[in-house]
């Protein structure tokens, strides 16, 4: 018997999901060019693909990485014990401007540190007049004027 769940509640437990994944992916995977990752459930199986660079780093010497990837990721998020048969690695091109051996666009794990412009500092001092007009009491529609 499963249990009925509003979509509203359904859709919010699978961006958790996604997110706590891509976190603990990124924790895991930085310095092996990780650079995103895939979710795709079907009725028989949920797919997780993680996207990086240096997939041999990810997979580890004779797959024992990504064995004890499967394994950490089976027992965090709750899976049933062998519904989960392996988590697939795809290789991510490094970047290139042109889009012929890679992404056209830049990856997400790519960071660019921009220098600031140089500041222009004024020489002389410079002061502002601002045209305020002298303030006329205002009187009230229909009151009666003085008279001196």
């Amino acid at each position: 018997m499963t249990v009925q769940i509003s979509k509203k509640r359904k859709f919010v437990s699978d961006g958790i999901f996604k997110a706590e994944l891509n976190e603990f992916l990124t924790r895991e995977l930085a310095e092996d060019g990780y650079s995103g990752v895939e979710v795709r459930v079907t009725p028989t199986r949920t797919e997780i693909i993680i996207l990086a660079t240096r997939t041999q780093n990810v997979l580890g010497e004779k797959g024992r990485r990504i064995r004890e990837l499967t394994a950490v990721v089976q027992k965090r998020f709750g899976f049933p014990e062998g519904s989960v048969l392996g988590i697939k690695v795809k290789i991510m091109l490094p970047w290139d401007p042109s889009g012929k051996i890679g992404p056209k666009k830049p990856l997400p794990d790519h960071v660019s540190i921009v220098e600031p412009k140089d500041e222009v500092l004024p020489t002389t001092p410079v002061s502002e007049q601002k045209g305020a007009k002298p303030e006329v009491p205002v009187m009230p529609q229909g009151a009666p004027v003085p008279t001196p």
